[in-house]
């Protein structure tokens, strides 16, 4: 009896010490999907000479950064400007969402789709618009649409329609500080205004110039900068909203709501955080909201996407509901 006890005890041991674990199931579907993918050798060849083109003559405006190459351009403005950095994260994310829709890659139909050609044209036509006249950007934007051109060239049209999304989601690498400065002054101006009545609510007497404000008795400043604005929160929480829409929801007009709800959450955000600095400073000192200033931008940010998750969920149940 005991010999058996032992026997089973042993098979047991070797059944759950075979099963695999979470990283080796992975890689075991890894490589399932990898063998599954045709004409691996044409793709990866054609997407290294796309790669070393944007490379060495993806970056003409040389006034900040020497380097000819579009990616070295791209980590040298995710390095110097805080509202770009969220950058970094974006293929990360895109790989991620390739890996959420692998299934369906795999499923669709695949065979060469020689109009794609028409996107790796727009590509290299964006290329040399941007060289003319040195707006990086529009390198970068052109080294995405090929590169989505490219898969479709391979694999065909069915794929380009299942790979759409996480390609668009590539475009929030791009750098958009620059080309959205218009919007940054009326922001400023907004968050001032929401601000000032929010203060003046709570007790605290305060004047406002611009985007400036001022206490009663003109003693601390206030300044909205164009930092303040809140453009930084509005474009991250928009890639965070179009994600989370797509990814979780099938309405299309639940997805516009979705992304829709950046804007407003990222002001609201900006105003408290603006507001909690104001009021930290009449009762503290100018030094404590000085310092509530400096630590509070990513508590509000987080707090933010917090009421994005909580939106989500309320629209996912209003979904479910009609379905």
């Amino acid at each position: 009896m005991a010999e058996l006890w032992s026997n089973e005890s042993i098979v047991t041991n070797t059944q759950s010490n075979s099963k695999p674990g979470a990283p080796q199931e992975f890689l075991r579907e890894l490589a399932a999907c990898w063998r599954a993918l045709p004409d691996k050798v044409l793709f990866f060849t054609m997407l290294a000479a796309w790669v070393a083109l944007f490379h060495f003559l993806g970056n003409s405006a040389l006034g900040h950064t020497k380097t000819r190459s579009l990616f070295g351009w791209l980590e040298y403005v995710y390095s110097s400007s805080a509202d770009d950095e969220h950058g970094r994260l974006v293929p990360f994310v895109v790989l991620w969402l390739f890996w959420w829709k692998r299934k369906e890659l795999l499923a669709v139909e695949k065979s060469s789709w020689w109009p794609a050609l028409g996107l790796v044209g727009l590509g290299l036509a964006s290329l040399v618009l941007a060289t003319a006249i040195h707006q990086t950007q529009i390198a970068a934007v052109g080294f995405f649409a090929g590169l989505y051109g490219l898969t479709g060239l391979v694999w065909g049209r069915r794929w380009l329609g299942a790979s759409f999304f996480p390609f668009f989601v590539f475009g929030f690498c791009v750098p958009l500080a620059g080309v959205l400065e218009p919007v940054t002054s009326p922001l400023r101006i907004l968050a001032t205004w929401l601000t000032v009545g929010v203060a003046r609510v709570a007790g605290v007497d305060v004047i406002r110039e611009g985007s400036q404000i001022y206490d009663a008795g003109r003693t601390y400043l206030y300044d909205v900068a164009p930092a303040c604005s809140g453009i930084r929160s509005i474009v991250s929480l928009v890639a965070v909203t179009t994600i989370y829409g797509f990814v979780q929801l099938r309405s299309p007009g639940r997805r516009a709501a979705m992304i829709a709800s950046a804007l407003p959450l990222a002001l609201l955000g900006n105003v408290a955080r603006l507001t909690t600095v104001i009021l930290t400073a009449e009762l503290f000192g100018q030094e404590a909201g000085a310092w509530i200033e400096q630590k509070l931008g990513t508590v509000t940010f987080v707090a933010a996407v917090g009421g994005v998750f909580l939106l989500g969920r309320w629209l996912q149940k209003k979904e479910n509901a009609t379905t």
